[in-house]
Order: structure tokens, then sequence, then C-alpha cells
């Protein structure tokens, strides 16, 4: 007997396919509006030489209306940025950002230029989008990620890659928390020696330094590095989770640190 989709369970058919469609035009290739915007259509063709020409040439026509050009959205709430995105304009994405685009914009159903990238299978736009520090976490308003969009779709090579980018993106958030945790005052409230905050910057700094120096780092490298770091921290966050004055209690009871997290 052939189960009925969780999804259709609960919204029913019709609201399922309404989604379908709502979420289609979100990811749809669109380049109607190009005859009427000159920066769309430079962009949809690639012409970067012509893009810097509407923003920076102050005789253009159309330079005072680039700020418009990039306003103009369409139904669902697109920018020219998401056509160009599908369309895999990678130089054209890196050339309009020396401008100050918003790279970071979402559509009215969250969905980024990542996920709009994904969906098309546009892997140098997503190492484009990646190195602009797009934000890999952001969520539809199906909670996925370009990720998942890629996975979705069938975009081996974008779902290997945005795997990767989250796993480096991990290692460098888990690098700057524990900085920003070591030297504040009001988190550590007297909890570690000089030794302990020492010891943390020290291994966040060699952290850091690996991550500028490696060439060419898998998935799993980035995933090692973040297990040595969280294993250096762990006796450092267990005093950190200690209530002052029961530091040599816990030390007693608790023959592996590890043994505080359960």
């Amino acid at each position: 007997m052939e189960q009925a989709n969780p999804e259709e369970m609960e919204l029913g058919k019709g609201a399922v396919d309404l989604v379908e469609e709502s979420e289609n035009k979100d990811l749809e290739l669109q380049e109607d509006s190009a005859d009427f915007n000159p920066l769309l259509k430079a962009a949809l063709i690639g012409d970067t030489e012509e893009v810097q020409h509407i923003f920076e040439d102050l005789e253009d026509p159309d330079n005072d209306k680039a700020t418009e050009f990039l306003k103009v959205t369409d139904v669902v709430g697109r920018s020219l940025l998401y056509t160009t995105c599908m369309s895999g304009q990678s130089d054209v994405i890196r050339t309009m950002a020396r401008y100050g685009v918003d790279l970071k914009e979402t559509t009215v159903r969250g969905y980024t230029l990542l996920h709009c990238a994904a969906a098309w299978g546009q892997l140098e736009t997503l190492r484009t989008l990646i190195e602009l520090e797009s934000d890999i976490y952001a969520t539809t308003f199906r909670g996925e990620k370009a990720r998942d969009i890629a996975y979705r779709y069938n975009k081996t090579e974008c779902v290997e890659f945005l795997d990767w980018a989250e796993a480096k993106q991990n290692l460098r958030n888990f690098i700057s928390q524990i900085q920003a945790t070591i030297t504040d005052p009001e988190k550590v409230q007297g909890r570690l020696n000089k030794e302990d905050k020492n010891t943390s910057l020290k291994a966040c700094q060699a952290k850091s330094d690996w991550l500028e120096s490696i060439k060419e780092p898998t998935m799993e490298d980035f995933l090692d590095q973040k297990q040595q770091l969280e294993e250096i921290m762990l006796p450092i966050f267990t005093k950190l989770a200690t209530p002052r004055g029961q530091d040599s209690v816990v030390n007693k009871k608790i023959g592996n640190p590890s043994e505080i997290y359960k």
C-alpha cells in the first residue's frame, strides 16, 4: 500500500501543489524584463564592461538609474541578481559586488542567491557567492538551505561543494566563538586562569593559521581540525560550565570531562 506523503497529509494535495508552484516561481529563470532593464540585459550576457559602464560613467543616461534597476523585482521579490546567479554569470556578480550590491537579499519566501545558483547547478557562482560571504546557513520558508535545494535537484557537485564550504565555515565560527568567550570577563567570571586563556587563544590562532596556509583542504580536514580544537577546549569548557566554588567537587566526580555534557 502506497504511503501518503507527510506534507500532503498535513496540507492536503491542493495546498502542496500550491507550495510547489510558488517555489518554482522563485527558481525559474525569467528574462522578459531585460528589454527595459539595461543592467539586467548586460548581466544576462555576462557583459561586465557594460555593467561597469552603467555604474561608473556619469554621462551614461542609465547611470543615475543604476540603483533603481537593481531594486526592480518580480512578483516573488527577485531582483536581477537572482537571474544573474541562475544563468551562472559569476564575473558579473563579482563586478556588482564592488559597487555595494547586497548579495544577502532574499525573496518573500526566503530564497537567497545561493539557493537559486544551487538549484541551477551553477557551481562557480556558488564559489563566488561563498567567497563574497553569502549566508550558507540561510533557509527558505520550507527550512531548506542551499545545500538541500542542490540535493533535491540532483546537483551533486554543488552538494559536495556546499558541504565543504559549511564545514569550513563551522570551523571558522567555532574559532570566533572561543575567542569571544575567552576574552569576555562576564562569560569567564574568574573561572579560568592565565594558562587556560593562553591555551585557548593559542589553539585558536593555530587553527586560524592552518586555515590561511592549507592548500586544497578536504571537508574531512575541516572536520578533523574542529574535533582537535574541541578536544583541546573540552576541559576549559568544563570549567566554564561549572559554577564557581564547585570546580574541585566536579573534578572528583567526573573522571572523564566529556561526562559533563551527558
